[in-house]
């Protein structure tokens, strides 16, 4: 984007040292962090939200990663950018997309999922109440955010406690945030928020409701941002990836990039006013929940797309290490296809999910459709145990049962195992061994559960996938549709509750193209120059 103002824009370096203006109180593995920036068992997750600063400065990627924003005409990282158009909503998909192939997972699109789900809630909020003051308190911390370039870490997911039991009810109520004092100055809040993405190292905190609230939960609707260093908050994380690796051997992908996940207490910490966008307004606790939801389990589609990417290219090579060619084996053609279908499959969801981009009423700004982003969402869920299945299927049982790196510097048995272990004359041992431990690191490892399991309950579980699917399907159309070909009556509305859900409207076959940012050339079809 020659000729436009990224002044403001931080690279990965300088990014590295902003954290230094924070000193969070973080424990991970039982120890006190005396500086994350330096903390070896964050770096993974430091290196992966790097990436998505360089990535901005990256010329032949500014296009899809840096964005416009059209009120303050301000150029800025598209992770932080509030969507203006379906272009908008598809750039951000396949930036996300191609960050993930880089890093596995980039951690920062869910700033930009939060931000657009709060923006739209607020928003409405103040239309029915007749006012400005939520928005115009959002507006100024958006612009704070986007000014600094900063990284956000989403505090949504709260303890809960037992299950059964709604928030006002649970006996120790600091399982789920709540305000414990209201001053002139602001509010005091106390309570657990669970599974915080990238907690350790980012600036902030959006802490938001993790469901809708009734009116006797009214304390535990809030909405309001933290700085990760605020006085009251303690950060206990697991590490980012797989730090400890050993050094020597083939290059672990985990050991350069990963994502740490902190359970975050609050123990009275004092929020001011003008950081607090809701507090106590209960009736507008779900349209956070639900916007959020519905932007973030579209981002995680570009996500686990990135992610399939890497499988499909770590399995195609382990065929060509082990001898074989798929384009002469059907045995191995027909997983690889597979495996193609499904990333592509969930991917073309989101395509779909920006393509028919609903416009919030109150905001303006664009929602991804919810039923293509939950469909394409619990695709990924439930489709990665077999994205991993089918990336073992090519790649046999080598990549668990290979030796361990230390064998590679073992005189007495390297040079034995370089020979015997050599499949394909014209790759290399090393070769061989370097992709087998890069499929057996994001596959069969801590690290490969981690992203199974990422993949099946981040952004919601496939029950709340499935009731939103249910819930916003236009099944009513169908109905209707049958019983016009039976020639049948159409019963009142008001005798088919099941069915009143109908199809929004669509202007043509083709789809809308909503005004706005341009759609981009799909760079994760296009090799990265190095």
């Amino acid at each position: 984007m020659a000729g436009t103002n990224t002044t403001g824009l931080m690279d990965g370096k300088a990014f590295r040292e902003s954290l230094r203006k924070y000193k969070p109180t973080v424990y991970v593995d039982g120890q006190l962090i005396e500086s994350v920036v330096d903390a070896p068992s964050l770096q993974p997750g430091i290196n992966a939200l790097a990436v998505t600063y360089d990535f901005a400065h990256d010329p032949a990627l500014a296009p899809l990663m840096l964005a416009k924003q059209t009120v303050s005409g301000k150029t800025l990282n598209r992770m932080l950018h509030i969507d203006e158009s379906a272009g908008d909503l598809l750039n951000k998909l396949e930036a996300i997309r191609v960050l993930c192939q880089e890093t596995g997972c980039a951690q920062r699109y869910l700033a930009h999922d939060a931000l657009n789900g709060i923006l739209q809630a607020v928003t409405k909020m103040d239309d029915a109440k007749g006012s400005t003051e939520h928005s115009a308190k959002f507006a100024a911390y958006l612009q704070k955010v986007q000014d600094d370039d900063l990284t956000l870490g989403i505090a949504m997911t709260d303890a809960k406690g037992d299950r059964s039991k709604r928030p006002n009810q649970q006996l120790n109520q600091d399982v789920y945030v709540h305000i414990v004092e209201r001053n002139a100055k602001g509010i005091v809040i106390t309570g657990t928020k669970a599974i915080v993405t990238g907690a350790p190292y980012v600036h902030e905190f959006l802490v938001m409701p993790s469901r809708t609230m009734r009116e006797d939960d009214a304390d535990f609707a809030i909405c309001c941002a933290v700085p990760v260093d605020a006085p009251g908050i303690t950060i206990v994380s697991r590490s980012a990836g797989r730090p400890g690796e050993p050094e020597h051997g083939a290059p672990l992908f985990s050991r350069k990039y990963g994502q740490a996940t902190g359970v975050v207490i609050f123990n009275k910490v004092f929020v001011p006013w003008k950081r607090i966008f809701l507090a106590g307004d209960w009736e507008f606790s779900g349209d956070i929940t639900y916007n959020y939801a519905t932007h973030h389990r579209h981002s995680c589609i570009g996500a686990r797309a990135g992610f399939g990417d890497l499988l499909i290219g770590a399995g195609v090579l382990m065929c060509e290490a082990n001898g074989l060619d798929p384009n002469k084996k059907s045995n191995l053609r027909d997983p690889m296809v597979e495996l193609i279908k499904i990333t592509e499959g969930f991917y073309a969801c989101g395509v779909a999910a920006s393509v028919y981009a609903v416009q919030d009423p109150h905001s303006k700004t664009f929602m991804p459709e919810p039923v293509y982003s939950n469909i394409g969402k619990l695709l990924l869920s439930t489709q990665i145990y077999d994205m991993h299945r089918l990336a073992h299927e090519v790649s046999g049982g080598l990549i668990v049962a290979l030796p361990g790196p230390d064998e590679d510097h073992n005189p007495a048995t390297a040079a034995t195992l370089a020979e015997v272990l050599r499949a394909n004359p014209n790759v290399p041992y090393d070769k061989r061994i370097e992709v087998s431990r890069f499929i057996e690191d994001l596959t069969a490892s801590y690290q490969g559960g981690w992203y199974s399991l990422i993949s099946l309950h981040g952004g919601g579980s496939p029950t709340a996938l499935k009731q939103e699917i249910w819930r916003n399907y236009p099944v009513g159309n169908k109905v209707e549709l049958v019983e016009r070909l039976l020639e049948r009556g159409v019963l009142a509305e008001d005798n088919r509750a099941i069915t009143k859900n109908k199809q929004p409207g669509r202007c043509c076959d083709a789809g809308c193209s909503q005004p706005g940012q341009p759609f981009m050339v799909p760079l994760s079809k296009v090799t990265k120059s190095a």
